[in-house]
Order: structure tokens, then C-alpha cells, then sequence
């Protein structure tokens, strides 16, 4: 592959996350007119002729690994792992 055809390929590339960003920002903006929806109504579940369309709560636990590096230094060393991974960027 020549310099040239490496240079189309990553403006297309950049043009393509480009667009996928805003398709994103347009469904998170619908999204949030559902949610709101939903919230107008004093409700949690909505039905549509072909939908049904929820916005349910949960809760989760996650580590705080700054903390616990902080307070207990061996034990988050003994429970750590090192993953190697690769990242790719066009700039």
C-alpha cells in the first residue's frame, strides 16, 4: 500500500468515527426526549404499537482501586494484574 492510499484510507477512517460520533450525539438526544417522556408521565414503562420502552434502575459495586492502593498497597499489588494492549490512533 502506497503513502497515498495509507493517507485515504485514514481520512475515511477519521470521516467514518466522525459520523459514528454524530449518530451517537443524535440518538443520545433521542434518548433523552424518552426519558423525559417517560418521566412526564410519572412512569417506567411505556407501550408503543411495536415497542415497549423502559428506563429501569439498578445498582452496582465496583472497586475503588485508588483507595485500596492507597490503604492496602500489598494487597491490591498481590490482586493486580498487568494486561498488555495495544491502542490505535490517527492523528
Amino acid at each position: 500500500m502506497t503513502i497515498i492510499e495509507i493517507t485515504g484510507k485514514a481520512k475515511e477512517y477519521r470521516d467514518i468515527l466522525s459520523f459514528i460520533r454524530q449518530l451517537e450525539d443524535e440518538a443520545d438526544a433521542l434518548k433523552v426526549a424518552m426519558i423525559e417522556e417517560l418521566k412526564s408521565r410519572n412512569t417506567d414503562t411505556l407501550q408503543t404499537d411495536i415497542f415497549t420502552i423502559r428506563l429501569a434502575k439498578y445498582c452496582s459495586t465496583r472497586i475503588d482501586t485508588a483507595t485500596l492502593k492507597k490503604d492496602l498497597p500489598d494487597v491490591a499489588a498481590k490482586y493486580s494484574k498487568m494486561t498488555e494492549m495495544c491502542r490505535f490512533t490517527v492523528s
